[in-house]
C-alpha cells in the first residue's frame, strides 16, 4: 500500500505545480514548470519567500547585463 500513498502524494504535488504555473502564467513570472518547482522545495525546505524572490530579480538582472554584454561584443 505504500506505493499508492506515494502515488497520491506525487499526484497531489503535480496538482499544486499545475496550479502554480496557471497562476505564473497570469502573472507572467516567467518561471517555467522546473524552476516553480524547485522554488517550492526550497520554500518548503525553510527558505525565505521574499529572499528567493529577491535572488531571482538579481540573477534576472545580472543575466540581462551579461546579455548586453554579449550583444555589443558580437556586434560589429
Amino acid at each position: 500500500m505504500p506505493s499508492v500513498e506515494l502515488n497520491t502524494k506525487r499526484q497531489a504535488a503535480r496538482e499544486v505545480i499545475d496550479i502554480l504555473s496557471e497562476i505564473s502564467l497570469l502573472l507572467n513570472t516567467h518561471l517555467d514548470r522546473s524552476t516553480l518547482s524547485l522554488c517550492v522545495s526550497l520554500i518548503e525546505n525553510g527558505v525565505n519567500p521574499e529572499a528567493l524572490a529577491t535572488v531571482i530579480r538579481e540573477l534576472r538582472k545580472e543575466g540581462a547585463k551579461l546579455q548586453g554584454r554579449q550583444s555589443s561584443v558580437a556586434s560589429p
